[in-house]
């Protein structure tokens, strides 16, 4: 994966968390305002009783911290600014009302700073709160700063543990993204490499016998079409999620084909590589019906990928026999063939593109896989797929 494609998968995620949508900065809003207007509005209700010439300004304040808690969500700083200002000149009006009870406003948008904004920025506004304890001190002595910082304290750590939360939430979304950008890129590796090397073997094989034997070359021709049909249909299933214009109708055939079982295709599969000249027997014991799809398809994926070695790497190979053997708790695939393997995939070599997706798709359903030369000439690649876990 490239540095870029990390970069922007990240920019997606830091988005899908950092932006509240319209209808949950109002949620938000409606939330703070309801709470601040039923405890500092009784409060200043209250205390304000004694005080009937402060109490218009008192009560001018609180709706003015109510509606700068529209903005906290876009512009926590300054709403924080706005609301400490404003709770404290309410505390200065009416000292009945304790300093705790006046920033009750301030106290939430600094919550809601701490969730969403860095760690750096939400220390100093929480120091800056802090530097109101002298006046917390003067009104309430020592209880007054032990209530006043531990509600200050709690405020910014509950935004803290949001941000927390948030974080872990955008680790698994970028985990994710990679799985998904790597499941992909098999899918991709599977058909790209399949068709294209039956198109490869199929064109040499047209042009050997273009002139003498012209319905052979149709033939293999006709073969290379329906492939590379097939083979386009599936990258569109898989590259429709980055598409905004694709046909509905074929969207919808081909997810329905999607939803069919793989391992019935088999003989579809069989057929392209039988068009090479190789004789391909397929083997299927068992009911294939009903498998989970993880294990449905990571038969099928192994079977094809195991052609495609064949094709590709078994010299001088001209048979190949595929069997599935479905039981009561796992899906067993063997695929074996006649040739001679070249070094290019074999196990000892380490190299193979192949084989180290074929591994992968087993242990994604927990099962296992042993694939390397048979005695006496030939190569074999067993799967086992166990279907409890995957299902």
């Amino acid at each position: 994966m490239s540095r870029s494609s990390e970069q922007s998968g990240d920019a997606f995620v830091g988005e899908a968390l950092d932006e509240l949508s319209p209808r949950a900065e109002r949620t938000l809003w409606w939330g703070s305002a309801g709470l601040v207007l039923t405890v500092l509005g009784i409060s200043v209700s209250v205390a304000g009783a004694d005080h009937v010439r402060r109490m218009p300004i008192a009560v001018t304040l609180v709706l003015a911290q109510v509606g700068a808690l529209r903005w906290q969500a876009r512009a926590p700083v300054a709403v924080l600014a706005v609301n400490a200002v404003s709770g404290l000149v309410v505390w200065a009006l009416l000292p009945a009302v304790t300093l705790t009870g006046a920033m009750l406003a301030a106290q939430i948008t600094l919550c809601v700073l701490s969730a969403i904004r860095p760690w750096r920025a939400s220390v100093w506004a929480l120091a800056a709160m802090c530097l109101v304890a002298p006046l917390a001190f003067g009104a309430g002595g020592p209880a007054g700063v032990a209530v006043w910082l531990l509600t200050v304290i709690l405020a910014w750590t509950a935004g803290q543990w949001r941000s927390a939360q948030k974080e872990r939430t955008r680790a698994e979304l970028r985990r994710a993204v990679v799985e998904e950008r790597a499941r992909i890129a098999r899918e991709v590796h599977d058909v790209v490499a399949h068709t294209l090397s039956v198109v490869v073997i199929q064109a040499g094989a047209a042009d050997d016998v273009f002139a003498q034997r012209p319905e052979q070359a149709r033939q293999a021709l006709r073969a290379i079409e329906t492939g590379a049909r097939s083979a386009l249909g599936e990258l569109r299933l898989l590259l429709k999620a980055f598409s905004s214009d694709e046909d509905e109708a074929e969207c919808r055939n081909m997810e329905q084909r999607d939803s069919e079982s793989w391992l019935v295709r088999l003989e579809e599969l069989a057929e392209t590589v039988r068009a090479t000249g190789m004789a391909v027997r397929v083997y299927i014991e068992g009911g294939t019906g009903g498998l989970p799809a993880a294990v449905d398809k990571a038969a099928y994926r192994i079977v094809q990928e195991a052609l495609t070695n064949t094709l590709r790497h078994a010299v001088d190979a001209d048979e190949v026999s595929v069997r599935v053997a479905a039981s009561g708790d796992c899906v067993e695939v063997t695929v074996v063939d006649n040739g001679r393997t070249t070094q290019s995939i074999s196990p000892a070599g380490g190299a193979g593109r192949g084989l180290v997706g074929m591994k992968e798709r087993v242990r994604l359903v927990g099962g296992s896989l042993r694939a390397g030369p048979v005695r006496g000439g030939g190569f074999e690649v067993m799967a086992r797929l166990p279907m409890e876990r995957a299902s």
